[in-house]
């Protein structure tokens, strides 16, 4: 659960505010994002393929990366309250990102940054150029029915898929 404390509460209605909604809503958001990430919720789980780890499948990288920002031990970034931290501090970047860029802050957004980076979706979404990477990502995210796709269709194949399974 995002809210574990009282500060967590305080940072999660602090989010809501500068998402532009209820600090409910939000929470529904995230536990979609939960129940795609990880589906059991839990905070030990590892995606073999990707390395991503825990409740909200955060790649080691990204936890490094925050943990340094947060003054977290990098060797007790895997703790679930630190995973809370982390994950908070990823969501109000993402969020602050949608909205330098224009996007409207919703469930399908904030998941899209969550998996694709805040650059990547933006440039899904301002029809940029797909570099490599960026459609490697975009298949892996698709189910495989979907995953061989054209090119040209790729990113609306993305988008359509994403948005019609988080509502």
């Amino acid at each position: 659960m995002l809210l574990a404390s009282t500060a967590g509460q305080a940072s999660c209605s602090k989010l809501a505010k500068i998402a532009g909604m209820s600090q409910n809503n939000l929470e529904q958001i995230v536990n979609k994002l939960v129940k795609i990430e990880s589906t059991s919720g839990k905070y030990d789980v590892k995606n073999s393929n990707s390395g991503a780890y825990g409740r909200y499948q955060i790649m080691p990288s990204t936890a490094k990366f925050y943990a340094k920002k947060l003054h977290i031990p990098q060797n007790q970034w895997k703790k679930s309250y630190n995973q809370d931290k982390i994950f908070r501090a990823i969501m109000k970047d993402n969020i602050k990102s949608l909205k330098r860029n224009g996007h409207r802050v919703s469930a399908f957004s904030l998941y899209a940054t969550h998996q694709q980076g805040a650059g990547g979706f933006n440039a899904i979404m301002k029809n940029k150029p797909i570099n490599k990477k960026l459609e490697k990502n975009l298949r892996q995210n698709l189910p495989s029915k979907l995953r061989k796709v054209k090119k040209s269709q790729l990113r609306i194949t993305w988008i359509k898929y994403w948005k019609r399974k988080l509502g």
